[in-house]
């Protein structure tokens, strides 16, 4: 027996003006474990297929493989010795009508350290609203290959520092832990500009910001959640600049629960502006079962061959790719 769906945000009662239904699978989530280097990114991918678009392309890839009727999962696709032709059908087939959002997971953790912890943290910081921080967070996480062990150790204090649960107050050890790792950076020379973001954190500010997380101020996004930014980046590409409204159906996902996706939408109207008169390009989000939905498990093959093929991403997936994606938008290739 299947348990019932959590999350979501009913659609308003009356959606003004156009209106874009998209579906959409993330790959690689894996709770505020952020630092398991098997999995270093989460992709989150969208389509605006109706329901029988989808389940023609799906019906079309599995009659080339021998899987049974249920769900179609990318694990499956990817391990067949076709799959290479199949892809390059598959990404043709969805031109033009899909999305992705890369997230690079460590360069997400330091986001963090600069939306909240030397900015005032916010529902639409990681994503385009919040783009004045990006350099900032770019230039630190460019530094990190001087810093040896020491990054992560680093990265490791950030995340112990910020997770909440089964603490009623800021541990004075952790914080502590936390300075020194930043201490140790410092020591790495990582350059002038990356030291002036270490050098910002100041302990007057973190345990300000430590005592409305500790106090749950629901103002502040949680700290270690990169689902929202990727719905948030996806929300504003569909909305075509605030033209139309977005209603998304998503894979069950416990991050986006009714209050944080209303703060969210919150967010969203005022960042549209006067032009839509505070009208929120999200319109609502609806669980959905991918089992059930076959245009979200094209949206689940996308995201899966964004996260296990990395090598497509700047290649034949590059068209599908969000330019604001959390992630260093110089190639690899350079200065790694």
């Amino acid at each position: 027996m299947r348990s019932p769906l959590q999350g979501g945000l009913p659609p308003v009662d009356t959606v003004a003006g156009a209106v874009v239904e998209i579906a959409c699978d993330e790959s690689g989530f894996s709770g505020t474990n952020l630092l398991d280097p098997a999995s270093p990114s989460i992709t989150h991918a969208s389509v605006d297929l109706r329901v029988g678009e989808a389940a023609e392309l799906i019906t079309a890839l599995r009659s080339g493989f021998r899987f049974g009727p249920d769900e179609f999962k990318s694990g499956q696709f990817l391990r067949d010795p076709a799959a290479g032709e199949a892809l390059e059908w598959f990404l043709a087939a969805v031109r033009g009508r899909a999305h992705v959002h890369l997230i690079d997971k460590e360069y997400f953790l330091i986001t963090r350290i600069v939306d909240l912890l030397l900015s005032e943290p916010s529902y639409g910081a990681g994503t385009r609203l919040t783009q004045d921080r990006r350099p900032a967070a770019l230039t630190l996480y460019r530094a990190r290959h001087l810093a040896g062990r020491d990054w992560r150790v680093f990265l490791a204090a950030f995340v112990e520092l910020v997770q909440i649960k089964r603490r009623r107050r800021p541990d004075p050890l952790v914080v502590e832990r936390f300075f020194r790792a930043r201490d140790a950076l410092l020591r790495d020379r990582l350059g002038a500009p990356a030291e002036d973001v270490l050098n910002g954190l100041g302990r007057t500010r973190v345990q300000a910001v430590l005592t409305r997380l500790f106090a749950r101020d629901r103002s502040i996004p949680p700290p270690l959640e990169p689902m929202l930014p990727a719905l948030a980046e996806t929300v504003l590409f569909w909305s075509g600049g605030g033209t139309r409204q977005v209603l998304v159906t998503h894979d069950e996902q416990s991050a986006l629960t009714a209050d944080r996706l209303s703060r969210l939408q919150r967010v969203l109207a005022d960042a549209a502006g006067s032009s839509s008169a505070g009208i929120s390009p999200l319109a609502g989000l609806v669980m959905a079962d991918s089992r059930d939905d076959p245009r979200v498990q094209v949206a689940d093959l996308l995201a899966g061959m964004a996260r296990r093929l990395p090598e497509i991403v700047d290649g034949p997936l590059q068209p599908f790719v969000s330019p604001t994606s959390l992630r260093d938008p110089r190639p690899p290739t350079h200065g790694r």
